[in-house]
């Protein structure tokens, strides 16, 4: 514990903020300031996420970082119910998801902003960020919300 962290919350572990190390630090980096990167092969010309050091399709090294538009569409998801993880006790009922993202990935993410009644398998997301002030000095975590219903 350190200097001046209150013992009731340093006692509770976090299971909701990730472990940044140096090659996926640009990524939580940009994630801070409202940015979503994916990883593209240069040799094979595909993107791929999770963040890797190497493209899982042809196993070049010759990979780098890009933005990402931030638009996915939903692919699945679940809506959680219980989970005695701290913080997601508190969340419940929440929706774990998978998206595609327009850059072709698709990515394990939450969904956010949208009642599950209103999921339906391909409607529109734009990512969006539950960030650093929530998660207490941790990093930004993209979440996806619906895109606003097109008016008529």
């Amino acid at each position: 514990m350190s200097p001046g962290t209150p013992p009731d919350r340093a006692a509770v572990p976090r299971f909701d903020l990730p472990e940044p190390d140096a090659f996926t630090r640009p990524y939580w980096d940009a994630a801070g300031e409202g940015r979503l990167l994916i990883r593209r092969c240069a040799a094979c010309g595909r993107a791929h996420h999770y963040p890797r050091e190497f493209c899982p399709y042809c196993w070049s090294e010759d990979v780098e970082w890009e933005p990402a538009s931030g638009d996915a569409t939903l692919y699945t998801w679940s809506v959680v119910h219980r989970n005695d993880l701290p913080p997601f006790g508190s969340r419940v009922p929440y929706v774990a998801a998978v998206v595609d993202l327009a850059e072709g990935p698709r990515m394990m993410t939450e969904v956010v902003e949208c009642a599950p009644a209103g999921l339906r398998v391909g409607i529109g997301l734009t990512v969006t960020f539950r960030g650093a002030e929530e998660a207490e000095g941790g990093e930004a975590v993209p979440v996806f919300r619906p895109l606003p219903e097109p008016t008529a």
